[in-house]
């Protein structure tokens, strides 16, 4: 099962990771790449330089960032394939554990038939 684990902080960001961070999540990916269940994962830069996109009756809305409500923002992501949702909460939670703070939803991904 593949999972989308999308980062959450709850406070916008002030700019790139310190060394110290950089390392400890470079620990964990490792540690996720050994176990096998690493695919992916990607930091999100400040919403300033973002954009959400709404259609509501064929009609499109473009707000650009900065976004005020920053409990909704998206810090990052990562795609993890696991054996269970079980086991996708808890590599979660030892993300969550190296970041310190926030919150991360998750959500698993539909797979696409193998080809004939």
């Amino acid at each position: 099962m593949r999972f989308l684990c999308l980062y959450k902080p709850g406070q916008e960001s002030t700019g790139a990771p310190t060394q110290q961070e950089m390392d400890a999540m470079g620990a964990l990916i490792g540690e996720m790449s050994q176990a096998g269940v690493f695919i992916q994962t990607e930091g999100c830069q400040p919403s300033a330089k973002g954009a959400r996109v709404r259609i509501n009756g064929g009609q499109f809305t473009v707000v650009d960032g900065p976004f005020a409500e920053a409990k909704e923002l998206v810090g990052g992501m990562a795609v993890i394939q696991v054996q269970s949702k079980a086991e996708a909460i808890e590599w979660t939670k030892r993300f969550l554990a190296v970041v310190g703070r926030g919150e991360s939803e998750i959500r698993q991904l539909h797979e696409m038939p193998a080809p004939e």
